[in-house]
């Protein structure tokens, strides 16, 4: 499935894609094959229990290693420290916003593969990272939520370095 926007990645979020695929390939992977061809020269391999695990463990392997080298090859990695505009929200930005109610909540733009919602690290496609998207201070933006539509202020933009 393509999707209508870039895969944007930090070079932090590559780093870690690419150090997770070198551990399975190189490490994982060649554990459980050691394993499948210990057990499979103990005979019987229906009913034994080191080799269907393993068998099983390296098509596991095997599908999270084309997953990764699939999203590295897709990957448009983004340095935000060399955000050349940094008084809007682009890729990498971290915001702080306001409410209606007055409610501060501060939020990183990161790819959708380094999201992590209690760090303030929301993907790059979600709703609120779509509305903020080119915001300057002072902005209010709408974003329709789950939860019905809420009205946001840029309070403050900051960048990587700054």
């Amino acid at each position: 499935m393509t999707t209508p926007y870039p895969n944007y990645i930090s070079p932090e979020g590559f780093a870690k894609l690419r150090a997770e695929y070198d551990h399975l390939l190189g490490v994982e992977r060649p554990a459980i094959v050691e394993v499948v061809s210990w057990a499979a020269g103990n005979g019987d391999r229906s009913e034994n229990g080191d080799y269907l695990y393993g068998r099983k463990r390296m098509r596991e392997i095997d599908f999270q290693l084309k997953r990764l080298s699939k999203k590295m090859k897709d990957a448009k990695v983004v340095d935000a420290r060399q955000q050349e505009d940094q008084s809007r929200v682009y890729f990498g930005a971290t915001v702080t916003i306001a409410d209606e109610d007055d409610n501060h909540r501060t939020v990183t733009l990161v790819g959708n593969d380094e999201t992590d919602i209690e760090a303030g690290r929301i993907g790059w496609s979600s709703p609120i990272a779509r509305a903020l998207r080119g915001a300057a201070i002072g902005d209010l933006r709408r974003v329709l939520l789950p939860s019905g539509e809420k009205e946001y202020e840029v309070i403050a933009i900051t960048y990587p370095g700054q």
